[in-house]
């Protein structure tokens, strides 16, 4: 990084350190005053001088074959040595490699991951891909900084639903509509009971004498589960292949029921369970909290109970170094809750237990509810979308071999883009029309920028071939500095940071950003430099400038899950 670069020569001229000096520096707000600068009111108070007079005096101090040193009022302006930067950065990044190398800030540290965990026998609904791929990104990310990255989906197969389902099974149900599409036909039986109940209150007694049923493992209860589960994880897997997510674990909730009993009686020895109504809490007043509730009245466990099952597991077991949570924000208390129980429990880990909250997804600004049946699945989403895709190569490229694919790339990679472009903890209103587009802040822009990168380095290698791989051993920019050539640079250089920002921020959409912008970049230089000219320094060097466009756009995307045809 530039910024990094400088700020360390600049520690051994002035009275400040390295950091110091790296946080204070800045991008001016017009590049006509440089590339960087550094504002002296932080060194006034050392100097016992103004601003002004420092910037003044220090300017020519400074000066350097690196950059110029220029003094505008209180702050000193560096005008890089663009051809040099440039050199002594490629010399080391031939082929691109180089701008994709990513800081160790993890340093193996194991960080489980906790995403998507749909519910058995419900629909996976466009809301369920955020958890989906915020997780599936952030999986990537923290692995390319060094971490040790592992996933879990953690399905949602244990509670008193499932009594409902089957009660709505054993009244309606359908085995060839269920066979023909188990999902929709799930959901169908879930709605009716919602509806029926309202008249018929004796449903909701016979929901609750099945689940007992299923608690105290009754064969015929635990078939019934057992159905709707494998019905659904098939149905789930089909979603996840197209979506290129894997999982090193799916565990559902009911992995964890046979571990509950012992975080109670812990939390019961360390004098932490208050009785509440007939029910055991634990108490959380001095911070403000409600009670975390851990028994019911009766007796029985609630999914309070079950997180700090599954967050023991995770740490003792699986090994976790940190322990993520990608779930909605409406679950913000309720995470709190959790690692305040763990911290009175003497895990001085459970500062290390992080809630990745993010926003409703709505459809054209509906919000989705499974007892009503208002969902929109994803999969209909998706093939839309793919649709959509296909029917803009058919527009741009009707010959493209193996388009159907590629639409299924672009598409697919529309949504996905659209989803982590923004913040995640904003709500997402999804439009399709705006995300399959290849022009405006997209994820299809980005795809068709590294596509057109492609076609030059194919037609590179066509033309020039083995000479232009010789000469990519040894070649200046000096010719090459433009003001195109050294904004896609600049960049370039700044993946890095990107990466490391999304990482420690739990943020992909910093990394989206960043891929737009650079997309943007490479446009930009594309449109205005001429890159196939008959200097040859020259045009090996632009197009060492554009395999490192391609390598970050790339692995940016991969990263984020999304890929990368190379024509489009």
């Amino acid at each position: 990084m530039l910024k990094k670069r400088i700020a360390q020569q600049l520690a051994s001229s002035l009275p400040l350190s390295e950091e110091e000096i790296f946080q204070a520096l800045e991008v001016p707000a017009h590049e006509a005053h440089g590339d960087l600068a550094l504002p002296c009111f932080i060194l006034s108070r050392k100097l016992k001088l103004s601003p002004q007079q420092i910037a003044a005096e220090w300017a020519p101090k400074l000066a350097s074959d690196y950059w110029e040193a220029e003094a505008a009022g209180p702050y000193l302006n560096f005008k890089l040595n663009r051809s040099l930067v440039m050199e002594q950065y490629m010399s080391g990044s031939r082929n691109g490699a180089g701008f994709t190398a990513a800081p160790d800030i993890g340093q193996g540290k194991r960080v489980i991951i906790d995403m998507s965990s749909p519910n058995i026998a419900k629909p996976f609904g466009i809301g369920h891909l955020r958890s989906t791929m915020i997780g599936n990104a952030l999986y990537h990310i923290l692995s390319k900084v060094g971490y040790d990255t592992v996933n879990v989906n953690h399905l949602g197969d244990w509670g008193t639903q499932f009594g409902k389902q089957i009660v709505a099974y054993l009244e309606w149900g359908d085995d060839a509509a269920i066979a023909a599409d188990p999902i929709k036909a799930y959901l169908s039986l879930y709605v009716k009971f919602h509806q029926e109940s309202e008249s018929r209150p004796e449903l909701e007694l016979q929901a609750r004498e099945w689940f007992a049923k299923l608690e105290a493992g009754d064969e015929t209860a635990l078939n019934y589960w057992n159905k709707f589960i494998t019905d659904s994880k098939k149905e789930f897997q089909r979603l996840y292949d197209r979506l290129g997510v894997r999982f090193d674990h799916v565990l559902g909730e009911s992995f964890y029921n046979d571990k509950m009993d012992a975080v109670a009686e812990e939390l019961e020895r360390l004098g932490l369970l208050e009785e509440s109504d007939g029910a055991m809490v634990v108490r959380l007043d001095e911070e403000g909290l409600p009670p975390c509730m851990i028994r019911k009245s009766d007796g029985s466990s609630i999914y309070a109970t079950r997180d700090l099952a599954t967050a023991l597991y995770r740490h003792d077991v699986m090994g976790g170094d940190r322990l993520l949570y990608v779930v909605g924000s409406e679950q913000t208390l309720h995470f709190r809750q959790i690692a305040l129980v763990l911290e009175r429990m003497g895990k001085p880990w459970a500062k290390q237990l992080q809630h990745v909250p993010f926003g409703l997804m709505r459809m054209n600004g509906q919000k989705m509810s499974t007892r009503k049946g208002k969902v929109v699945f994803l999969e209909e989403v998706l093939d839309e979308a793919v649709q959509h895709a296909l029917q803009k190569i058919e527009e741009k490229n009707p010959d493209l071999a193996d388009k159907r694919d590629v639409a299924e790339a672009i598409g697919i990679g529309a949504v996905v883009f659209a989803d982590l472009l923004h913040s995640r903890i904003l709500n997402v209103d999804f439009n399709l029309a705006d995300t399959v587009n290849f022009e405006g802040e997209t994820g299809p822009y980005v795809q068709y920028a590294y596509a057109r990168i492609q076609r030059l380095l194919s037609r590179a290698e066509l033309e020039y071939g083995q000479q232009q791989a010789a000469e990519a051993a040894a070649y200046s920019f000096q010719e090459a500095a433009d003001d195109y050539s050294w904004q896609l640079f600049k960049h370039l250089i700044a993946y890095p940071e990107a990466l490391v920002q999304a990482a420690e921020r739990s943020e992909p959409s910093v990394l989206a950003r960043y891929l737009i912008e650079c997309a943007q970049a490479f446009n930009r230089f594309y449109r205005h430099q001429r890159i196939f000219t008959e200097n040859n320094a020259e045009r090996t060097a632009k197009l060492e400038l554009v395999k490192a466009a391609g390598a970050c756009l790339e692995e940016g995307l991969h990263l984020l899950g999304i890929r990368t045809p190379a024509e489009i």
